[in-house]
Parts: structure tokens; C-alpha cells; sequence
């Protein structure tokens, strides 16, 4: 007793203080036989193995409580056996345990150390391994299914007994292709047809199925999706969890399963996952903060700290799974304290030194150098949980092997030859040993039958305490008392398949049996033919329907109509922008003969005034019903107006430019070509001009009447289509040309005080041509096509409107409030514009 008080202060003191421990140095010993183990002590999660280009050293990172617990699990039960004599009198056991990192290529390079010859490090290639006597006689590991499935063929290939404490898959019950495996776990067949006895006692037969991507996931979720589908289990979404350091598509993958089920009704989740894969799922779901759902655990990862300890993991909802029951191992916790307080006992290390020494001088490396700086509260939490009795049973199991082949009995073992591991072998088929007093038995295929406990997860603390709320030993038995959901009020989750569709909404059936189904709405455009149908039938092209419709609606004709909220605004523009210009032209042939019209342009003035109403009465042709004519007339209807108008502001432009930029004699020269006759002639070839532009444009690119179907929910829209960008923009480059011109000829000059400027006014028509077709361009190419017939109706509107803003109605300003300044001193003076200020009498004599 004082020596265990002393050793429990120091393990203490040592642990706490951060004293490295010798623990790494316990995992080997000598003795008559050697029992290799592979244990997961730590994991490689940090390190990239797909990519590496050499078979370098593989460093384990991340340490796992439970595998050093099932280390020390069999390090226990080799000394409980040489302490005893029932097994194994006067017989040695040791062991040389190692970690495997979680990975196959860790695990293949210490399996090759076990099957090297005693007392070498080296393997030799013979014909026959019959005489060959390995370091070690079987192997105890690994733990999962996916080194198992590498591991198994290995040793399989020298008929070396491997009993796995793990590795379930149904796969390694394969005899032909792995015969000298064995398990002390029951196959994963057993557990899957727990698992759909349990969804079916709860009544949950609408689920989601999800395994890792590795053997023992995508072994378990196929051998339950087979299960469920037999018990009518409909499963909603399947899919496949990577392992951390997946790609960025694969963990896209996860995201899109993790969204399936938060869409749709599934309230229970099986995971048949490896702890890591569970690790990603559930860091995925927590970020994404998927509903709390029901997860069925599958054992891998029912009681990892990798999962448990988790943030946010008490917000995913309720976890339940069946784990193995074994026998209680109550001395096990001293026993691990016992093992950390020799670590930390100085005398005790310096003792192991004095051994001779092992691999480490010989390229493997510590076994476990996480394990000498392991804290005292990191097994406690671990020994809450831990299921270590199926590592423990394995070395059992090997031990009555060995007790069979050397005929052992009460006073000794007779046979002293060396045993070979194929000799051990044949003594393991079928055979039957007891650990703990719980008897065990090999069967057929190496597995063992064992009852299951249904362990809940129920949180006290940061991290859960396992809860028994059932048993299956062949049949579930559950103990609803002792359940608690995540739902409010602990109610029980509800998963069902099915429900009664409601009119409008059609059967999907779900995995492959049709009566599990979603109710799916008919979407617009369809409809509810029958209600026994499981598709919804489309309308016609003529036709509508809204969404979860029974019967389709004839689409009513849609178009731009005088009658429409956009019409209200653009009517009383169209009125206003038509009185101006027949108010302006009214005034204009009133006073013709005045200074002012006659500085204006005079009948040229008078004629922009006509095109500009023109253009202003083009927009009629927009609002209703389209038709073929009307398609084809509202460009050139509009363009050769608008040419007239433009083409008499240029005149003006060209007029003020040579007053202002010429000399007088060329300027006085020039001057009788911008007036009379001639000038006629200038305009009509700018509309012959913009006449070509606009029959070429119709016998290039005619619009043409269409019936768009799909451009609106409810109705037909009629419009006038437009074929190129290019043509339309080749008919508005003629006015665009003209517009340019005039704002060239006019934005600099300047005019003398107490003279009228025609410059200005221009100018600015120029700029309000230039911000309106601007500005149209990219409205009319990204509005809808239902409403760009008011888009141009209100450039039309806005260009007219800028015009006569700008150019004439200050000058009907004048004529009605000022007519003191109308005359040939204010507007004729030296000419339009009078841009270099010549005195009086030279504008007299040329009024």
C-alpha cells in the first residue's frame, strides 16, 4: 500500500508538472512468445499522403486516448497471463506494440517488422515459410477496417494468426481471402440489422443514409441500405463523408448531402463512419447550422474523443448507437494510473534503459513519443468511456490458442518445440475461450458473437456521458423511460415515409421503393392530371397554370396598351411635348418676318417645328396590339422626321461656326449657301441619306410580329422583334452624325453682351439629344422585353422635349413676354450668333 500511495504521488506530481514520461518504453517486452500489436495511438490527419513522391517517415500528430487505452488493455492481459497458471505455466508472453497513425502505409511498415526473422530486422524470400520463425507469433490489431483490409492479406500470406478488436466490415469474413483473420468484434452485418430494428421499434421509416468513404463505411452503409429496403426503410439521401484533407470537391459533396437532408423531412441521420470522416461531417453541419437531427452512430465513432469533444457538437441533436457489451474490467482505471505512475517514476525509467534495446536503434522510431507528454486529466476523461475489453479478450484469445498447441494443462506445458504461427493457426479455428468469464467463440468465418448495448448520448458536461436505453442480443429491447430527445418537451422525433399528398402535388418516389415518396408541388406550368400520377403533365404553349394546379388557364395576349400605369405617364409627355411644338410653330409663322424667327432659321425653323411634332406623333406606334405594319414603320417613322429637324439645326450650327471660325470675306461667301434654295437641298439629302439608312434596314433586319410564350408566367407577349443591334444602330448613326456637327460647330463660341445666342441653345439640344439615346441604349438592352416599347417612346419623348426646351422655347419666351427685344439689334447683328461682336451698321445693312 505505501508503495502504491507513493507511486500515485508521483504520477501527480510528474503528469502535472509536465515531466516526460518513459510510457513509449513500456509498449515492448520480452518473452518466450511474442504478440505484436497495432493500436492507433495517434493519426496523420495533418499530413498529405496522396501527394508524397517518396516513402518517407509518416508523422503522427494528433493523439488518441482510446488507443493507448487499448494498448495498455493488452499489456494488462499479457501480465495478468504470466502472472496466472491457468493459460500458459511457466510459459513467457511478451509484445511489441505500435502506433499505426490511422494509416495503411504506418501499419504495412510495422507488419513487415513483425513477420522479419527472430533476432533480425530483415525479411528473406523463400520457396516455403513452413520452418520460417517470425519476431512475432500472431498480431493483435489493427482497430479499423481499412487497415484490417490491408493488414489481413499481408499476414494471410504467411498464415499469421491477427485478431482485430475493430475492424468490423463484413468483408473479413471472407475465408478464401483472408484466412488467419479474426475479431473479437461481431461483423458489421449484425450491427446494421440492429440498427433497422431500432428504426423500426421507433417508427422511423423516412431516413437519411451516410457512411465514410473508406471500406468500412461504404461496406456498413450498403449492408444497411440492403437491410432497410428488405423492412420497408425507405431512405431519402445517400452519401459518402471524406476524410479530413480532402479535396475541395469532395467536401462539396458533403456540403450538398448536408443540404439535402436540411431541405427535406428527414429527421433521423445513420452514420456509418470512421471517426474522422464523422469529424468532417459534423464540423460541415455545425458551420452550416444544419437542424438538430437523430444520428444513429455506427460504433466507430459513437464514443471517439475526435467526435465528442467537438464544439457545438451538443447542437447537432441526439446520438444514439449499439456498442459491444463485453465484460466490466473494473481494476483497468487503477491499472492505467499504475502505468503512468511508473512513467513518471525516474528509478522505474532508468531501469528500462538498462534493457536491451529494441527497434528504435533501427529506423522505426519511439513507438509512441506523443505518449510521454500525455496529462493525467487526458485519461481520466478517457477512462469514463473507454471499450478496451475486446483488445483485452484478443490477447485471450491468442493465449488459449497457444494453450492448445502446447498442450498445456495445470502442471505445466509439455510441448517445448518453437510454435510457428501457421501451427497456432489451426488450433484458433472454432475454438472457444473465456475472458473475464465471459465465454467466447470463433466461429467459421473468425467472428465472435456478442450482445450490444444501445447507448444515448446525454450532455452534463462539455463532453456527454453514454447512457444505456436498450440491449440487442438477437432482439431489441428499448427503455423509453430512460430516453431524452432534443425536441422540445423530450417528444419523441418523428421520421415518417409518407404523408397524404394535397391537390395540386404529385408522388416522387424516394430510393427504390414507391411507398416512400415526397409530395411535390405541380410548378407553374403544369398540372395535376390524375391524382394517381407521378409526374405532373405541362400545358400547352397557349396555356398556364399556377403552381400546385389541377387544370391549365388559356394566356391572354399581352402588350404595351393605351391603358397601362406606364401609358399614364407617358401620354400627358406626348401631349405636352406635341403642344409645345405646334404652340412654338404657331408663333414661329405669326411672327415670320420678325428679327427673331429670321435669326432662327426663318421657314427652316418653321419646318423643324413640323418634323419635331412629326417625331412626337412616331410614338402612337408603340402602344397597342403590334402588327406587321406597325412593326415596320415605327423606325423610319421615327428617324426621318427626327433627320428633318436635326438636318435645319445643323444649318444654324454650320451658319454661327463660319461667323465665328472663318475670315469675313469667306464667311460672307459661304453664307448663301446656308440660306435659300441651296439650303433646302442640304436637307433633303440628309433624309434621302437617312431614307437609304432605314430601307436598308427593313430589307436587312424587318421586325417582325412574335408571340413570346415563355416571357411571361400568365400571358403571351406580342412585340415587335428586333433582329441586330448593328442595323438599328446604322439608322440612328445619320442623326447622331448630325447632332455631333451641330454641338462641334457650337459648344465654344462665345457670344457679345447684350446680343442673343443661337449657339447656346444648340448646344444644349445637342446635349439632350446625346444624354436620352445615351442613356436608352443600355435601359432598352437589360429591361424587360414587355416594357421596352415605353422605353422608346419615352426617349422619343425626352429627345423632343430637349429640343424645344432648350432651342425654341426660350425664343417663344421672348416673343410673348419680351417682344421689346425682338429686334434686328438683339438677334441680327452682324449675322447669327454675332460671335466677333462687328458693330451696328453692319448688321443694319444686311437686315
Amino acid at each position: 500500500m505505501p508503495g502504491l500511495a507513493f507511486l500515485g504521488l508521483a504520477a501527480l506530481l510528474g503528469l502535472r508538472a509536465g515531466t516526460p514520461l518513459c510510457l513509449s518504453r513500456q509498449l515492448r517486452m520480452q518473452g518466450d512468445y511474442v504478440l505484436g500489436g497495432l493500436f492507433p495511438l495517434g493519426s496523420a490527419e495533418d499530413a498529405d499522403l496522396s501527394s508524397r513522391m517518396q516513402p518517407t517517415t509518416t508523422v503522427c500528430t494528433r493523439f488518441s486516448v482510446l488507443g493507448l487505452l487499448w494498448a495498455l488493455a493488452m499489456k494488462m492481459a499479457v501480465e495478468e497471463i504470466n502472472n496466472a497458471t491457468a493459460l500458459l505455466p511457466g510459459v513467457q508472453l511478451g509484445y511489441d506494440l505500435f502506433d499505426t497513425c490511422s494509416e495503411p502505409v504506418v501499419a504495412m511498415k510495422h507488419s513487415l517488422t513483425f513477420v522479419a526473422k527472430a533476432g533480425s530486422h530483415t525479411i528473406t524470400a523463400h520457396c516455403d515459410y513452413t520452418q520460417h520463425q517470425p519476431r512475432v507469433l500472431a498480431v493483435v490489431g489493427p482497430h479499423s477496417s481499412e487497415l484490417a483490409l490491408v493488414t489481413g492479406k499481408f499476414f494471410s500470406f504467411f498464415l499469421m494468426p491477427q485478431v482485430s478488436y475493430g475492424a468490423s466490415t463484413d468483408r473479413l469474413s471472407n475465408r478464401e481471402l483472408f484466412p488467419s483473420f479474426f475479431r473479437t468484434v461481431p461483423s458489421d452485418r449484425v450491427q446494421a440489422v440492429a440498427i433497422v430494428e431500432l428504426l423500426q421499434a421507433l417508427s422511423w421509416n423516412w431516413v437519411a443514409a451516410v457512411g465514410s468513404d473508406d471500406e468500412y463505411g461504404r461496406q456498413g452503409l450498403s449492408l444497411f441500405s440492403s437491410l432497410a429496403t428488405s423492412r420497408g426503410i425507405c431512405i431519402a439521401h445517400e452519401g459518402l463523408v471524406p476524410r479530413l484533407g480532402a479535396g475541395s470537391q469532395q467536401l462539396g459533396a458533403v456540403a450538398g448531402v448536408l443540404q439535402q437532408v436540411n431541405r427535406s423531412s428527414v429527421q433521423v441521420v445513420v452514420l456509418f463512419s470512421s471517426a474522422r470522416a464523422a469529424h468532417t461531417l459534423f464540423s460541415y453541419s455545425i458551420h452550416g447550422r444544419l437542424l438538430p437531427k437523430v444520428w444513429v452512430a455506427s460504433e466507430a465513432w459513437l464514443t471517439s474523443d475526435l467526435v465528442m469533444t467537438l464544439p457545438g457538437m451538443s447542437q447537432v441533436g441526439s446520438v444514439l448507437g449499439f456498442l459491444q457489451q463485453g465484460a466490466p474490467m473494473p481494476e483497468f482505471s487503477s491499472y492505467v494510473r499504475t502505468c503512468l505512475a511508473l512513467a513518471a517514476d525516474p528509478t522505474f525509467c532508468a531501469s528500462l534503459d538498462a534493457e536491451p534495446p529494441g527497434l528504435e536503434e533501427h529506423g522505426v522510431g519511439l513507438r509512441c513519443p506523443q505518449c510521454d507528454h500525455i496529462t493525467l486529466e487526458n485519461v481520466s476523461a478517457g477512462l469514463l468511456r473507454h471499450q478496451t475489453f475486446t483488445a483485452y479478450a484478443a490477447v485471450y484469445s491468442v493465449a488459449q490458442a497457444l494453450h492448445n498447441t502446447l498442450l498445456c494443462n495445470a502442471s505445466g506445458c509439455p510441448r517445448r518445440e518453437p510454435v510457428r504461427p501457421w501451427q497456432l493457426l489451426e488450433n484458433m479455428y472454432n475454438m472457444s475461450f473465456r475472458a473475464r468469464g465471459l465465454a467466447l467463440r470463433f466461429d467459421t468465418s473468425g467472428n465472435v458473437d456478442m450482445d450490444y448495448d444501445l447507448k444515448l448520448w446525454v450532455w452534463r458536461d462539455l463532453v456527454p456521458e453514454l447512457r444505456t436505453v436498450g440491449t440487442f442480443s438477437g432482439r431489441l429491447q428499448l427503455w423509453h423511460s430512460r430516453m431524452y430527445w432534443h425536441t422540445p418537451g423530450n417528444k419523441e422525433p418523428v421520421s415518417q415515409c409518407s404523408r397524404e399528398c394535397e391537390k395540386g402535388q404529385v408522388h416522387r418516389v424516394k430510393g427504390l421503393h414507391s411507398c416512400c415518396y415526397d409530395c411535390v408541388d405541380c410548378k407553374a406550368g403544369s398540372y395535376l392530371h390524375s391524382p394517381d400520377d407521378l409526374i405532373c403533365t405541362q400545358c400547352d404553349q397557349d396555356q398556364w397554370s399556377p403552381d400546385r394546379s389541377t387544370r391549365c388557364f388559356p394566356r391572354r395576349p399581352r402588350f404595351l396598351a393605351w391603358g397601362e400605369p406606364a401609358m399614364l405617364v407617358l401620354l400627358p409627355l406626348l401631349g405636352l411635348a406635341l403642344g409645345l411644338a405646334l404652340v412654338a410653330l404657331g408663333l414661329f409663322i405669326q411672327h415670320r418676318g420678325s428679327p427673331l424667327v429670321q435669326a432662327s432659321g426663318g421657314l427652316q425653323a418653321c419646318f423643324g417645328l413640323v418634323c419635331l411634332g412629326l417625331v412626337c406623333l412616331s410614338t402612337v406606334l408603340f402602344p397597342g396590339q403590334p402588327g406587321p405594319a406597325s412593326c415596320l414603320a415605327q423606325q423610319p417613322l421615327l428617324h426621318l422626321p427626327l433627320t428633318g429637324c436635326l438636318s435645319t439645326l445643323f444649318l444654324q450650327a454650320a451658319e454661327i461656326f463660319m461667323q465665328s471660325e472663318l475670315p469675313p470675306n469667306w464667311a460672307g461667301m459661304l453664307r448663301g449657301c446656308l440660306r435659300g434654295p441651296r439650303a433646302w437641298l442640304a436637307v433633303l439629302l440628309a433624309m434621302l441619306v437617312e431614307a437609304a439608312l432605314c430601307a436598308w434596314y427593313l430589307v436587312a433586319f424587318p421586325p417582325e410580329v412574335v408571340i413570346d410564350w415563355r416571357a411571361l408566367p400568365t400571358e403571351a407577349l406580342l412585340h415587335c422583334r428586333m433582329h441586330s443591334w448593328i442595323g438599328l444602330g446604322l439608322v440612328h448613326a445619320a442623326n447622331a452624325s448630325l447632332a455631333f456637327l451641330c454641338f462641334l460647330g457650337t459648344f465654344l463660341v462665345q457670344s457679345p453682351p447684350g446680343h442673343y445666342s443661337n449657339a447656346h441653345g444648340l448646344t444644349f439640344a445637342m446635349l439632350a439629344y446625346f444624354i436620352t439615346w445615351t442613356s436608352f441604349v443600355p435601359l432598352f438592352a437589360n429591361v424587360h422585353v414587355a416594357y421596352q416599347p415605353a422605353v422608346q417612346m419615352g426617349a422619343i419623348l425626352l429627345t423632343a422635349l430637349g429640343i424645344l426646351a432648350t432651342f425654341h422655347l426660350p425664343k417663344c419666351y421672348l416673343l410673348l413676354w419680351r417682344p421689346e427685344l425682338n429686334t434686328p439689334a438683339f438677334f441680327l447683328e452682324g449675322g447669327p450668333g454675332n460671335a466677333r461682336g462687328r458693330g451696328g451698321s453692319g448688321g443694319g445693312e444686311e437686315t
